[in-house]
């Protein structure tokens, strides 16, 4: 199972140097897992580059993977691993969902640089 984060899913609609790292895992939809919490930072971020038909158009996109909302037991799981690893708030929800699903996160977030359940390319 794949989840990708935010900053992978804007490099692969943006078409950059870094975008063919996260090819194959976001094109394999059926073990592709979708936090809604990348929902949201996918969705914001593009609202600011572009219009909100655009935006729910690459919205699209992620839904095409298995969404998973944030439940207790994620948050609590979250909130943990923020505490553990030193996470902001959706890097940490990231990860709980990432370990519960034995997903692997894949990522050009520094934040998540040394995690377990990691695939991390530096951003060029």
């Amino acid at each position: 199972m794949n989840i990708i984060d935010s900053s992978a899913w804007l490099e692969y609609f943006a078409n950059s140097i870094n975008a063919k790292n996260f090819e194959k895992a976001i094109e394999d939809t059926k073990k592709l897992i979708v936090p809604s919490i990348v929902l949201y930072e996918v969705f914001k971020k593009l609202l600011k580059e572009t219009d909100e038909h655009n935006a729910l158009e690459i919205i699209a996109h992620l839904k095409q993977g298995k969404v998973v909302n944030l439940d207790i037991d994620l948050s609590l799981e979250a909130a943990r691993l923020s505490h553990l690893h030193n996470l902001a708030m959706a890097d940490s929800i990231i990860l709980a969902i990432a370990q519960k699903h034995k997903a692997t996160i894949w990522t050009q977030d520094s934040d998540f640089r040394n995690l377990p359940y990691v695939k991390y390319f530096p951003k060029k």
